[in-house]
């Protein structure tokens, strides 16, 4: 049966950026892609400023529960577990990570 995601299957991994009040900050992210939607997430933390480590910590708790089962073109995290700003390094990830799995 052909794919029709346009997606490939498999585990991919890309960094996103973003800045906090306490300067830039960044956060890993890995997915894997099952007929074009997530399968499983991991996020690492790679924050610096302890307020960012523990707001990373709270979105890497809580990720999984809105992305994994949904097609990859319909995710667009806004607000993880109180954590705004982490998500546009998520996002930023995410991008990287569509252009990887096409």
């Amino acid at each position: 049966m052909a794919q029709t995601s346009g997606y490939k299957d498999g585990a991919f991994s890309a960094d996103g950026a973003y800045t906090s009040p306490n300067g830039q900050e960044s956060i890993g992210v890995q997915l894997t892609l099952t007929s074009g939607a997530v399968s499983a997430v991991e996020v690492t933390a790679h924050a610096t400023n302890p307020m960012s480590e523990k707001f990373q910590g709270e979105f890497k708790d809580g990720i999984a529960a809105q992305i994994v089962g949904k097609k990859l073109d319909e995710i667009k995290v806004t607000k993880v577990a109180g954590s705004s700003l982490t998500s546009g390094g998520f996002n930023q990830a995410l991008e990287t990570i569509k252009a990887q799995a096409k």
